[in-house]
């Protein structure tokens, strides 16, 4: 049973050996055969294809495709090692009429192209080369690229449609092939007729991938935009229904020095209220950002960086920031938030924000508009960036910091509509306390000044002394404070001088530190004249203080302020110039109690001096002998 088997696998390689060479020899020669007709006709195929229907065909596509009128100067040069390959140079695309309207220009202009299709008498052509070209574009009223004059890509995108799936609907005949693009060293000119302003993009290098015009599309491009380099990635499924200004899905990356973000969802050229998607954005270097943007907004040197991410949508003609992650150079907060148009068209954006910690200071350096000198002509002719905005921002904060001062549990607002601006803090802690305030600026395009109200109730003053390390007799105690300024000069224009208003004043039993009113009382009884650091061994033990005082011109009046201690009141009135850190005060020392008179009697006195060392001149002194020094 085995040697048969052996047997008859013995004959089959016999055979298999006498019919294998002669298979061999038929491939290989068959193979020789194609090598050599290629070979041959890669050869002649210079002699067998005219440049000029080459040339004559490109030239035709050109004018075809953009509607236009293709004209080549130079001369084709033809290449067929390792694909055919034409080469145009000086080609100019302009506007077949009276006008001779500009489309592009292309210094170099290469493209493969069908080697039988050549031979048959056409010119078919792909993996297309551009050269230094430069495209000169228009954005109509209604947002659209204007794809004038009924070229191929204008009729394809004035007619593409869209089926059930969204997919893209249009005839064979429309669906031209198009394959790759490359783009080397180009320039676009926009020119936007809503606005009328001229945007330019230069040294931009392109590789775009576009089998056909009802195929997704994917594209790289590098630029430079006023003077920054840029990277833009973007993939759409339907880039026709794109440039036909309807919304598509695509996702789109940026990336730059000053800015990078990734865009994915809905999203249309002549509408961006339609946007609908995630976006995720850093500006690492916001002063950096707003100097190449052109914006200038006061304050901006306190923004160091900004990043969020959010799903965009549309809603009542506005976009929602919905899911908001925000982050303000080192403060993150999250929320909502809306950008549309007011009734006049005016830009409003508006929405709630919530922070775990926030520095108040941008918000109120940008809310000031405090302007440089440099500034003052551009934001004449321009307007002021707060003119230009409405606001209706709600923010709220666990901690908060404005300069020194430090709040809890913040809740604020800020609001800019119809000529005036306003910062409200309804509520907040401060120092163990609770504080409100009111920031405005008032009508008649913000020039005719503001005003600042403040109210604390039951804070501690003696944290706030010691924190902020305030030297001098001062008091430490729970208090409270009503604070109201104004100004009639513009906000960012008026100097203390400018500024009007008035202080009230209130504590609890507390001390003041370095006052000895003891040694203050013996020394107004022995001395001309002293200073307040003599008198600095210990402190003074109060009950209650009130203190009233009015601001004007540079100062402020004091009237009747009264600290009762308790055995004996201490009185003071009078001013305080505030711009040189001086005070002229009189005041007054007596008994609390009407029956310790004798052993504490009345003793006026005059306070004079800066803080904080003034110089105490007891008046009983001076009324009976010179001052002497």
């Amino acid at each position: 049973m085995t040697m048969s088997r052996n047997k008859r696998w013995q004959v089959a390689v016999r055979s298999m050996g006498r019919w294998l060479p002669r298979v061999a020899r038929t491939s290989g020669a068959v193979l020789l055969t194609i090598v050599i007709v290629f070979a041959v006709f890669r050869a002649t195929a210079p002699f067998l294809i005219s440049s000029g229907l080459v040339r004559s065909g490109i030239e035709d596509a050109l004018s075809k495709w953009s509607g236009y009128k293709a004209e080549i100067e130079g001369t084709p040069a033809l290449e067929f090692w390792p694909t055919p390959r034409i080469t145009l140079n000086q080609v100019t695309i302009r506007e077949p009429s009276s006008t001779g309207k500009i489309l592009g220009h292309v210094d170099s202009l290469s493209a493969d192209f069908s080697l039988l299709q050549a031979l048959r008498g056409h010119a078919r052509f792909h993996e297309f080369h551009f050269l230094r070209p430069v495209l000169y574009l228009r954005r109509d009223d209604g947002g659209l690229i204007d794809w004038t004059n009924e070229g191929l890509l204008a009729k394809a995108i004035e007619r593409v449609e869209t089926n059930s799936t969204n997919g893209v609907v249009m005839s064979r005949e429309q669906d031209a092939r198009i394959g790759a693009l490359t783009v080397e060293d180009g320039k676009v000119e926009l020119t936007d007729n809503r606005t009328g302003r001229l945007f330019k993009l230069d040294a931009i290098n392109a590789d775009i991938s576009w089998p056909r015009l009802s195929r997704p599309m994917s594209a790289v491009l590098l630029a430079r935009l006023n003077g920054q380099d840029v990277k833009v990635d973007f993939d759409s499924a339907q880039p026709l229904l794109l440039f036909a200004g309807k919304n598509v899905d695509a996702k789109t990356t940026f990336s730059s020095p000053l800015m990078s973000g990734t865009f994915n969802g809905v999203t249309n050229i002549s509408d961006f209220s339609a946007l609908a998607g995630n976006l995720d954005m850093t500006i690492p270097d916001m002063p950096s950002f707003l100097a190449w943007s052109g914006e200038r907004l006061p304050g901006a040197g306190t923004l160091k960086n900004i990043s969020l991410n959010a799903n965009i949508a549309t809603i009542n003609n506005s976009l929602r920031f919905n899911d908001l992650t925000f982050k303000l150079n080192d403060a993150a907060a999250s929320g909502v938030m809306d950008y549309g148009y007011t009734a006049a068209g005016k830009p409003k954006i508006s929405g709630t924000l919530a922070f775990d910690q926030m520095n108040l200071n941008p918000f109120l350096a940008a809310f000031s508009m405090r302007l440089a000198a440099d500034t003052a002509i551009d934001t004449i002719i321009n307007g002021n960036p707060l003119q230009r905005l409405d606001l209706d921002l709600r923010l709220s904060a666990k901690k908060a910091a404005l300069g020194p001062f430090l709040f809890d549990d913040i809740g604020a607002s800020l609001l800019v509509a119809g000529g005036t601006a306003k910062f409200d803090i309804g509520d907040s802690g401060f120092e163990s306390g609770e504080l409100t305030a009111h920031l405005e600026v008032t009508e008649r395009d913000f020039d005719a000044g503001g005003k600042l109200q403040i109210s604390i109730r039951n804070a501690d003053f003696a944290s706030l002394v010691s924190r902020l390390k305030l030297e001098g007799p001062l008091p430490l105690a729970v208090g409270s404070l009503d604070l109201s300024l104004g100004t009639t000069k513009p906000i960012w224009a008026a100097s203390l001088s400018d500024v009007s208003g008035k202080l009230h004043f209130s504590t609890k039993a507390g001390t003041f530190k370095q006052f000895n009113i003891s040694t203050f009382r013996a020394l107004a009884t022995q001395k001309t004249f002293f200073r307040i650091s003599d008198v600095a061994d210990t402190a003074f033990d109060f009950d209650t203080i009130n203190f009233d005082a009015t601001f004007a011109k540079g100062s402020a009046e004091v009237h009747d302020a009264k600290i009762v201690g308790r055995n004996e009141i201490m009185t003071l009135s009078g001013l305080v110039p505030y711009r040189s850190n001086a005070l002229a005060l009189s005041g007054t020392l007596e008994a609390a109690d009407p029956a310790n008179a004798t052993d504490l009697p009345l003793m006026p006195f005059f306070m004079g001096g800066t803080w904080p060392d003034p110089v105490i001149s007891p008046v009983s002194t001076l009324l009976q002998k010179p001052v002497q020094q």
